[in-house]
């Protein structure tokens, strides 16, 4: 069973750009007269929560190692903290300069989190017309998954609070071939896919405090 899910918009007024470095300027002369123009979309991109990884890493230069424990899960959906874990330790390997690993012990920082909440909300839906035999039904076909959890980043050696959310939210939304109720026990890549989202928010909101 395939899920597909939908792109989302990268901020409320609709900035839906990846890479802005590449869309708005190539190899540009010292004296270009593009420069002007690239600089006012830069600042756009910037008002629209564009952040370039490591570029604003406000963690101390101390941290070099940093320990992510599993996350606890105080929901009822199965095993979505070993999905979630994997894929944060994942991103900060692939997005940070930091060694990760799973043990508090000779780690330099240490993340925690708890799993709080998960919330799935039926978006749209389509209807099968009746035929001779059977009645018309109505199934949602994309839903709006909320997370919410408690998230902590400490200084090994001085115990230090470093990033503290006791309220992070994560909310995207996927396109489901099946009932909403049975999306969070089904082995599909949309799982994967909602972990890797989940994962990309974390990692900077914890390295660029934001």
């Amino acid at each position: 069973m395939n899920f597909r899910t939908s792109h989302l918009r990268r901020c409320a007024d609709g900035c839906l750009l990846r890479d802005p470095l590449r869309c708005v300027g190539a190899r540009l002369s010292p004296g270009s007269r593009a420069l002007p123009t690239i600089l006012l979309a830069l600042t756009f991109l910037a008002g629209c929560g564009y952040h370039v990884a490591g570029h604003n890493d406000a963690l101390p230069k101390s941290i070099h190692v940093i320990a992510v424990p599993a996350l606890e899960n105080k929901t009822t959906s199965y095993r979505i903290e070993q999905r979630l874990t994997a894929a944060t330790i994942h991103q900060f390997l692939a997005a940070t300069p930091y060694k990760i690993v799973s043990a508090d012990s000779g780690a330099d920082a240490v993340l925690r989190g708890r799993v709080l909440s998960v919330e799935a909300v039926p978006l749209l839906f389509v209807t099968t017309p009746a035929t001779a035999t059977e009645a018309s039904t109505t199934r949602a076909t994309t839903m709006l998954v909320t997370m919410k959890c408690d998230v902590t980043l400490v200084e090994s050696s001085s115990e230090k609070v470093l990033y503290h959310n006791e309220n992070f939210v994560f909310r995207n939304q996927y396109e489901i071939s099946t009932d909403v109720k049975s999306f969070f026990e089904e082995q599909d890549p949309a799982l994967d896919r909602m972990a890797q989202d989940f994962a990309k928010r974390l990692v900077a909101a914890v390295t660029e405090n934001f």
